[in-house]
Order: C-alpha cells, then sequence, then structure tokens
C-alpha cells in the first residue's frame, strides 16, 4: 500500500509548475546626453559613460567643508527615519523567511492525559498519548513558491526605500547646511554695512551740529541705518531655524548641536568639474525608480500567487505515536501508532470570487507597470530641471560678482564725491542702497548655486551606495 501511495504521488510532484506570468527586467532605452554641450559645458558639467561615478557617490566630499562632512556621518547614525526604514526593511525580511517557512513540513509535538467517569457503570477510564504530528502542503502548481517571489520583490523594494530615505537625507541635510551658511554670510555683510552706515550718520550729525548740512541728510542717513539694522532679527532667526532643522535630521534635540554650528564659515564652493552619468545609468541608480521595479515585480508574481487558487491543493499529513490506556504501559514497543494521509481541495465554485481575485490583482500588476514608468518621467524631468537650475543659477552668480564690484566702486566713488563736498548726499544713498542690496543678492545667489548642486546631486541618486547597514544576518546596503 505504501509503495502505490508514493507511486500515485511521483508523477504529481515531479509535474511541479508555477502559474502565472514571469516577471522580465524593465529595460531603460534613452539618449546619452541630458543637454546640448553647448549648454552643460558652460557650468563645468560632463557627462560620463561609466555605471559608478564615485563623485555622485560621495558628493559632498566635492563641496571640501569637514563640518559638512561631520554632520553627514552624524545623520546617518542618529536619523530617526532611517531607523524607521531599517525596521521596516527587517519587517520584509521576516516576511519572505515565514513565506519560505511553507514550502517544508510542519512537526508538532502532541501529549495528553485523559481521566473520565462512566456515568451508568462508575467506572473510571484512562487514555495516555504522545504524538509526533506532521503536516505538508505541496506546491505543485507555485502558490507557495509565487507568494515567496513575491516576498522576495517586496523586500528589495523595501531596501530601495531605506537607500531611497538615505538619499533624501543626505540632500535635505545639505541643503539646511547651505541655508545656515547663506544666513550667516547675510547677516554678516548687513553688520558691516550698519557699522558703515552709523559712521556716516555720526559724520553727518557733526556736520548738522556744525551748521554745514541740513537737517535732512541727518534724518536720511539714520533711516538708511535703522532701515539696515531692521534686517538682523528674520536673518538670526533664519540662522536658528536653520540649527534646529539640522539637530533633528540628526536625531538630536533642538539646541544640542548649536556648539557645532555656531561659527560662522563661509559658504561652500561648488567643484570646477561636475561628472554626472548618462541618463539610463543615472536612471538605474535611482532608489525611486528600483523600488518602482520591484514594485512591478511584486504585483507579477501576485498574480501567479491568486491564479493558483484556481487550481488543486495536494496535503500530505502523517503522525506517529504511543497510545495506552495505562502509564505504565505507554512507552511499550505495543503501544505504538502512526497513520498517513493524503488529501487534495479543490474550490471548484465559489461564484466567481477566485477569477476575480485573478482580475484585481492583474489590475494591480498594471498600476504597477504605469507606476514605473511614471517614476521614470518625473525622474528624467528632475534631473533636467536640476541640471539647468544650476546652470543658469552659475551663470546668474558670476554676474551678480561683477555688480557687486561695480557698486561698491560707484559707493566708494560717491561717498569720496560727497565728503569733498562735490556731489550730494542722495548719490551715497543711492549707491549705498544699490550696494546693499546686491551683496545680500550674491550671497542667496552662492547659496543658491550649492542647493542646486545639491539637488542635482539627488537627483541622479548620489550618496546611498556610500554606507553599509547590518540588518539582521545580511548586509542591507549597498
Amino acid at each position: 500500500m505504501k509503495k502505490s501511495f508514493f507511486l500515485i504521488l511521483l508523477p504529481i510532484l515531479l509535474s511541479c509548475c508555477s502559474v502565472g506570468p514571469e516577471y522580465r527586467p524593465q529595460k531603460i532605452r534613452l539618449s546619452k546626453e541630458w543637454y546640448p554641450e553647448s549648454i552643460t559645458k558652460q557650468a563645468g558639467i560632463v557627462v560620463s559613460e561609466k555605471k559608478e561615478i564615485e563623485e555622485v557617490q560621495r558628493w559632498w566630499e566635492n563641496l571640501h567643508d569637514p563640518t559638512l562632512n561631520k554632520l553627514i556621518d552624524m545623520a546617518v547614525k542618529g536619523n530617526l527615519d532611517i531607523k524607521i526604514a531599517l525596521s521596516r526593511l527587517r519587517e520584509a525580511r521576516a516576511l519572505r523567511e515565514r513565506e519560505r517557512a511553507r514550502l517544508f513540513p510542519f512537526f508538532d509535538i502532541n501529549a495528553s492525559a485523559t481521566r473520565k467517569r462512566i456515568s451508568e457503570t462508575g467506572r473510571t477510564e484512562e487514555l495516555y498519548s504522545v504524538s509526533i504530528d506532521s503536516s505538508w502542503e505541496i506546491d505543485i502548481f507555485g502558490g507557495i513558491r509565487r507568494s515567496i517571489e513575491e516576498q522576495e520583490a517586496r523586500l528589495l523594494a523595501a531596501k530601495e526605500g531605506l537607500r531611497d530615505v538615505i538619499v533624501s537625507l543626505l540632500s535635505e541635510l545639505a541643503i539646511n547646511y547651505v541655508e545656515l551658511r547663506t544666513y550667516q554670510e547675510r547677516l554678516k555683510a548687513v553688520i558691516s554695512n550698519a557699522k558703515a552706515q552709523e559712521a556716516i550718520y555720526k559724520l553727518n550729525l557733526s556736520k548738522y551740529k556744525a551748521g554745514l548740512i541740513d537737517e535732512l541728510y541727518v534724518q536720511q542717513s539714520r533711516y538708511v541705518l535703522e532701515d539696515t539694522r531692521s534686517q538682523i532679527p528674520p536673518l538670526q532667526e533664519g540662522i536658528e531655524r536653520a540649527k534646529n532643522r539640522i539637530a533633528v535630521l540628526l536625531g538630536k534635540r533642538p539646541g544640542e548641536i548649536d556648539d557645532l554650528l555656531s561659527e560662522s564659515y563661509p559658504i561652500p564652493e561648488p567643484p570646477i568639474r561636475v561628472v554626472i552619468g548618462i541618463p539610463a545609468n543615472a536612471l538605474r541608480n535611482r532608489p525611486d525608480v528600483r523600488r518602482a521595479e520591484f514594485n512591478l515585480a511584486a504585483a507579477t508574481y501576485a498574480v501567479g500567487k491568486a491564479k493558483a487558487e484556481l487550481y488543486p491543493k495536494f496535503d500530505l499529513s502523517g503522525s506517529i505515536g504511543l497510545e495506552s490506556m495505562s502509564k505504565g504501559d505507554l512507552f511499550k514497543w505495543a503501544s505504538r501508532t502512526w497513520h498517513i494521509a493524503a488529501s487534495i481541495t479543490w474550490k471548484i465554485f465559489h461564484a466567481g470570487e477566485l477569477r476575480q481575485n485573478v482580475k484585481i490583482y492583474t489590475e494591480r500588476q498594471k498600476q504597477a507597470y504605469y507606476e514605473y514608468k511614471n517614476t521614470i518621467l518625473k525622474a528624467l524631468e528632475e534631473v533636467r530641471n536640476a541640471i539647468i537650475s544650476y546652470v543658469k543659477e552659475k551663470k546668474r552668480c558670476h554676474a551678480l560678482k561683477k555688480a557687486v564690484d561695480a557698486a561698491r566702486k560707484s559707493y566708494e566713488l560717491a561717498l569720496d564725491r560727497y565728503r569733498a563736498g562735490i556731489s550730494d548726499f542722495i548719490d551715497v544713498l543711492d549707491a549705498e542702497r544699490s550696494l546693499q542690496q546686491l551683496q545680500d543678492q550674491l550671497a542667496v545667489s552662492k547659496g543658491r548655486v550649492i542647493i542646486e548642486l545639491i539637488k542635482l546631486y539627488k537627483a541622479l541618486g548620489g550618496g546611498w551606495s556610500s554606507f553599509v547597514f547590518h540588518v539582521g544576518r545580511q548586509w542591507s546596503c549597498p
């Protein structure tokens, strides 16, 4: 009988297959240029066909700012969003291992002792048993295997989610750091201008008291001075806000790292040469694109899992144990028991529920495909916008530097002419106002150049492969 049972089961085992569609990796076919070289060359942008570009992956080192490098290391270790993403990754790994466990037989140990009294006779009966029970669902049509493949894809998507968090964290931290340095530089310029204006105000006041000039000049110099002083509190507020945001990104309390950020340093300078990858390689490097593709793979395998429910399920079960009416006889050879069974379950009529379930997962697969395509389009848009913003802001910054030089020279000439009594004070006020506005615009533009460069590196997916996290028994990155 045993031989006949296994002869019947053998062809079934040999014919195991996985129903449903197979996932095939998507191909990205794009041109090798983001923009014509005539546009990118003026900003020092060079396109390389190398798949992994070190300058992109560790882009913050190109800014040559030790404080920023230190902050990034602290953020990767302490940021709470990263800890959340790591926890999700561990959860996805556990879900995959739980599905894998279904491929193997399950074993349970049962032991019982029963004593009962029969009412009619008043006799007491006892029953003792110990058994090892086993059950095994044979994955003939691949429903379990499809479920494992789905969870594997979900795990890879969670890994890309962690990488996406890292990319976003690094860019946000660096942007806030540049904003801090921009506020500090603007504040430094405003304080310097206020001191110069205070000297002019005192000069006019002394001239007025000596009867050399009209009171109008005194009031004009005073309102210019007070207007400049009024710009200091908003800049100080911006500095404190940037410090607090940086602290939170590091997983620390606001104010906890003020000592590290209190000293004012110049805005980082952009590198002369910026190397980026070709469109196809750059998109493959973006965690959000990779995550969208893994979600598509998971949705594809889920269709097969749903289709497997249309087919029969084959189960094996068995038990070996000991059973006796007496404790003393429980472990004797004669007390042994066993059984083995095979069963087939086939959901032949569920009013269309199973086929509708297949349609549901098929539509979800289509949604995942369109989301993947949409992610690529948005990624292309983000990179192209980042490139053109960096190119144009760098050009604007260059023009503002020339304008500041000219405005400073104009102010010095106007002030010298006024002191010599050749020109009116209104010329000094106009030159002074223009210089102050242009200085502030230049500081903002210098910061914007670096911020646009950071956004470009983020759009290229830079940063995630530079850090390794230990999750469970495996390495999650790179």
